[in-house]
């Protein structure tokens, strides 16, 4: 979901040159699945929850199947694992949209694998936000009751089908949404105040969360059932959690934790499937849960790294490799005039540039939040002129801006320039375009044998 994505060939290789091994998708558009053909990267593609209802007739899942899976099942095609059916449909702020056409749907897509003869080696899951579970202490889990009956009949279904049940789990919105949380505990380094569950000391969130799911899994029969993370990460701005700091602290305590093979108090010693979230920033992700959603990245919007970040878990002090063939937009940036027109208006041009491009980093413990009006009314102008593709109407606002090509950055807060390529919406590359903001949405997939 970004304004100016990176090429899919570009991305797939920095896939490769990290080592990295596998990704999930949100779709299966053409255009990505093509640049991962021949790459040997195992994938989770995606059903959106758009589609759940139209899944719900078999001729079309079938259809969906011969189109999606099928048609890159050869030699050098794509290696596909998992179908994911929908995406965290029964989260509770869809009161209930998706709860009674999901489970029609992973059946159908299953069963549509099995009769192209792929069922073996590819199978159809549904991601499902944390919410869908609840318990007071992990050996209490169950799941939410107007989604019980739906749940037992997925979880059966996918045991019976030796697939995995997928989970998002996220320790930031632990801490995000609750104030009273503490810190300590959204990481993996320790706590004064661990949660106690009979003869087990939880001292993270992340075990106590997925643990919570083991137990709602056993209450409905599917106590063995394979357990995949769909999604997991941290934040670097937006908000004052979310911060490069807190997000290398995260990940270097929960690698080391899965190179280890540590597992979780209800599933000791085992290897855990974790999806990271995610790959690349997404400048125009909705910030409806909050402006952190445009930073979940391991990497910045144009592929570069954020801060070191060791991907085997030895904890090494490595970065991870940049993209690489990455063209980017003169070195010119918009600033406001200081000697422009028409000031005292100025606040109606910032929100409108902030309507149309991301200004998420001003906001309040955000890394752009320490600059003065001028610096806001800059970085606000900037982004919006990075967003046309730095047009020359786009640096204007009435007469209160300029452009320059001296930096106007400062150690906190970066001036973006963009990458080349199409504008967000433009009517003649919207397909294509569509197809590539997919791609930057990519999960990142570490799993250790």
């Amino acid at each position: 979901m970004a304004t100016h994505p990176l090429p899919p060939k570009i991305v797939v290789q920095l896939l490769k040159d990290n080592g990295i091994q596998k990704v999930k998708l949100f779709d299966a558009d053409f255009a990505t699945m093509s640049a991962l053909a021949g790459s040997g990267i195992e994938v989770m593609l995606a059903i959106p929850n758009n589609m759940l209802d139209t899944m719900n007739d078999y001729k079309a899942a079938k259809k969906w199947v011969d189109r999606n899976v099928t048609r890159y099942n050869f030699d050098g095609g794509v290696n596909i694992k998992y179908v994911a059916v929908g995406n965290e449909p029964f989260l509770s702020s869809y009161n209930g949209s998706f709860v009674n056409i999901t489970f029609p749907a992973l059946k159908n897509i299953q069963s549509a694998l099995n009769d192209a003869g792929l069922g073996d080696k590819i199978k159809a899951t549904v991601p499902m936000n944390a919410d869908v579970y609840d318990g007071a202490l992990p050996s209490a889990g169950h799941f939410r009751n107007d989604t019980s009956s739906q749940m037992t009949q997925i979880a059966q279904f996918l045991s019976q089908n030796n697939a995995p049940f997928t989970v998002n789990i996220y320790p930031f919105l632990s801490l995000y949404l609750n104030e009273g949380f503490p810190i300590d505990y959204a990481f993996f380094d320790g706590t004064s105040n661990p949660v106690v569950d009979g003869p087990i000391s939880y001292t993270n969130v992340f075990d106590a969360n997925f643990d919570t799911l083991v137990s709602a899994l056993k209450t409905v029969g599917a106590g063995n059932l394979p357990i995949i993370v769909g999604e997991v990460g941290w934040p670097t701005d937006g908000d004052k959690h979310a911060t490069s700091a807190y997000a290398q602290r995260f990940y270097k305590g929960l690698l080391p934790r899965l190179s280890s093979n540590t597992g979780t108090p209800l599933r000791p010693n085992q290897c855990i499937e974790i999806y990271l979230f995610g790959l690349i920033d997404e400048d125009a992700k909705s910030i409806a849960p909050g402006a952190f959603e445009r930073h979940w990245g391991i990497l910045k919007y144009d592929g570069q790294p954020k801060f070191q970040m060791d991907l085997t878990g030895q904890n090494k002090p490595v970065t991870l490799i940049p993209a690489q063939g990455v063209e980017y937009l003169s070195k010119t940036w918009c600033v406001m005039d200081p000697n422009g027109e028409n000031m005292d208006k100025i606040g109606d041009d910032i929100s409108w540039a902030c309507t149309y491009s991301d200004c998420t980093a001003l906001g309040y413990g955000s890394t752009c939040n320490g600059m003065d009006a001028n610096g806001n009314a800059s970085y606000a102008f900037n982004m919006y002129f990075q967003v046309q593709n730095q047009i020359d109407e786009s640096c204007d606002f009435g007469g209160k801006a300029m452009t320059t090509t001296q930096d106007p950055s400062t150690a906190a807060c970066n001036f973006t320039i963009q990458i080349q390529a199409a504008p967000f919406g433009s009517v003649s590359e919207r397909a294509p375009h569509r197809i590539m903001m997919i791609l930057v949405a990519l999960f990142l997939v570490l799993f250790f044998v």
